[in-house]
This record gives structure tokens, C-alpha cells and sequence, in this order.
């Protein structure tokens, strides 16, 4: 099928080949697929792969040598692909801007390495999962990629503040996005060093960073007040509603947060009615787990977030569907409130924004 296509149409620049995760077929597409890519779209530009269990590095280092001009690359969850392979495509695919592999955990710093001395291009890393990359692969990633916008590093317990101080010192006002969920070792050093370089910062992701605290995120909230839109700090245990009131107060753009079992937050990190001094933008709020919290606070973020369409407070033992009828809080029509329901279960609308 894919000869027949490139005879008919060589030059394409765009090829998505995903496999859903529930419903691929075993091998699926696999490495002589990729032989046949490499030689017939010698213009390709984007190539997706995501959930190809079947491709190796065999394949994948075919992708290095036939497509000079690729530019996007997602391998996620193609869990057979090692350094070897993917160093095959950094050497060949120099113009390469985009590259997914996360759930690759063969991946180590090596791969890093590579990129840096040869995808200087590159502004966009998704590695969550890549559990073997340590603040010595982070370092040497921003000792040649100097413009990243976006990085995702979820789930690489390895890394901790010298890493992240590093790509944000050097990627500075270009970074845009960084995930670091359940980075255990990331702390406030971390925090602080994005608050100091990086001032065009706009999502945040440090769930399960359990290690920062307020200073770091009122200096956050000081120096991206112009720029952050969504920021995700659930279970982070040292966080209280100076946190949220500093963020809440000088972040006028932001429109998601989440600080779901932050069991510190009280009533008192929202204020009465507009006592924000402009009219905020938060569309997503979550604060589950939030025990202390009660009818009182919430009808403080109802009078405070006009824009409102999502709120999560489930497991708020003082927040219940009965509490808030019994209070008389009126919910805005568009605004999804969440009572019920497991906190392992996520929500799309309020997902897409972390």
C-alpha cells in the first residue's frame, strides 16, 4: 500500500501512521514500512508513528538516512526504540524541530547528547517516561539546543534542579512550556530559576514536586505575571493559600489551575467577590482533595471567576452537591461543577489545558 501511495504521491509532507494504544493490531506497521518511507517520501516533513510497537531501531535508523528534511517526529510509546536508533535519525534529520518519544524507557542521555550536536533546530522535546535521563542528559541538551520552547520530562525521576536550572537559564525567554510531573528531586531551585530567566513562561506542569513551597511560586507568579496561563501543582504538600492568592492575584492571564490535595489550601486563599482588581480569565480550577476547604470558599470562586466552565472539587469532604443546594450557591449555567466520582479519572475538557 505505501509504495502504491508514494508512486501516486511523492511528494507528501505529512504522514501519520499512529496506531490507537486499545486497538492496534501486533506487529502493525513495522520496519520494512519504514524502509519504504525512507526511500519514496524523500520530501516528508512530519512523520507519525505513536503506539508502533512493531519498529526497531533497524527501522528507525532508515529514517535517519532517507529523510534529510524531516522536521516533526513522534515515536511515543514505540517501546522497542533505543539511543541507537533515534541517534541514526538526529544525525540525518538535522532540520528536526519536533521530536515525541515519550514511554521510549530505553532512551538514555546519550540520545541528548546527540541531538544537541546535531538538532539545533530543535525547540520541542515530549521524553515523559524516559526514566533513564538525568540532569546530565538535560545539561547537555541545552549545551547545543539554546531556542527550546516546550519540554516535557514527566516522569523522569532522575532529574532534579540542576538540570531544569540549566535548560532555563539557556532556553530563557524562548521557554513557553515545561512539564515536570512527579519529578520528585525538582524543587525550589528550580522554580526560582524559571522565575528568573524564563519570563515568557505559560504552562507550568509540577505535580507531585513535593519539595517546593511559596517563595518559590510568589516569585513565579511576580515575574510571569504577564505570560502564565495554566499551571498544574497538585500534591505538591508544602503549598498553602499564599500560593494561590499571589498566583490568583498577579497572574491575569492564567486560566487553568490545579491544586488538587494540596491539603493546606484553605477558604482563605480565594478572595470576596472582585477583590482581584481585574476580571480574571480562570476557566479551570481544581482543587479535589482540598479538605479544609468549604461551601464558603467556593462561593468566593464563583463571585470572583465569571469565566468559569470547569470546576473539580471532589473528596472535599465540606463540599458536597447537598452543601451548596443547602447554601443556596448558584453554579454559572456553563460552569461543569465535579462532585462524584475517582480522582484516578480525568476529565478531557480540563486536561487539554495542562
Amino acid at each position: 500500500m505505501l509504495r502504491r501511495l508514494a508512486a501516486r504521491f511523492p511528494g507528501v509532507l505529512d504522514l501519520d501512521l499512529s496506531q490507537s494504544p486499545s486497538r492496534s493490531f501486533y506487529p502493525g506497521v513495522i520496519d520494512d514500512d519504514l524502509n519504504v518511507i525512507a526511500s519514496s517520501f524523500r520530501n516528508l516533513r512530519v512523520l507519525a508513528l505513536q503506539n508502533c510497537k512493531g519498529i526497531s531501531d533497524v527501522g528507525v535508523a532508515k529514517l535517519g538516512d532517507g529523510l534529510p528534511s524531516l522536521q516533526s517526529l513522534d515515536v511515543s510509546r514505540c517501546i522497542k526504540l533505543s539511543d541507537k536508533g533515534l541517534k541514526a535519525v538526529a544525525l540525518g534529520c538535522k532540520k528536526l524541530s519536533q521530536l515525541q518519544i515519550m514511554g521510549c524507557k530505553l532512551v538514555t542521555d546519550n540520545l541528548l547528547t546527540a541531538l544537541s550536536k546535531s538538532c539545533l533546530q530543535l525547540v520541542e522535546l515530549g521524553a515523559a517516561g524516559c526514566n533513564s535521563i538525568t540532569d546530565a542528559g538535560i545539561s547537555a541538551l541545552a549545551d547545543g539546543c539554546h531556542h527550546i520552547k516546550s519540554l516535557d520530562i514527566s516522569k523522569c525521576n532522575k532529574v532534579s534542579d540542576p538540570g531544569v536550572c540549566k535548560i532555563a537559564e539557556v532556553s530563557s525567554s524562548c521557554l513557553v512550556s515545561i512539564k515536570l510531573l512527579d519529578c520528585s528531586k525538582v524543587g525550589d531551585k528550580s522554580i526560582y530559576s524559571l522565575a528568573k530567566f524564563c519570563s515568557n513562561l505559560e504552562t507550568l506542569v509540577i505535580g507531585g514536586c513535593r519539595n517546593i513551597s511559596d517563595g518559590s511560586i510568589q516569585a513565579l507568579a511576580l515575574a510571569c505575571s504577564s505570560s502564565l496561563r495554566s499551571l498544574r501543582m497538585d500534591w505538591c504538600l508544602k503549598i498553602t493559600d499564599t500560593s494561590l492568592q499571589s498566583l490568583l492575584s498577579n497572574c491575569k492571564l492564567l486560566v487553568a489551575i490545579d491544586v488538587g490535595c494540596c491539603d493546606q489550601i484553605t477558604d482563605n486563599a480565594f478572595m470576596d467577590g472582585e477583590g482581584y482588581g481585574f476580571q480574571s480569565e480562570l476557566r479551570v480550577l481544581k482543587i479535589s482533595s482540598c479538605v479544609r476547604l468549604t461551601v464558603a470558599g467556593v462561593g468566593r470562586v464563583i463571585e470572583s471567576f465569571k469565566a468559569l466552565e470547569y470546576l473539580d472539587v471532589r473528596s472535599c469532604p465540606q463540599v458536597t452537591r447537598d452543601s451548596c443546594e443547602q447554601a443556596g450557591v448558584q453554579f454559572p449555567a456553563g460552569c461543569k461543577v465535579n462532585f462524584d466520582g475517582s480522582l484516578l479519572e480525568s476529565d478531557p475538557s480540563a486536561e487539554m489545558f495542562f
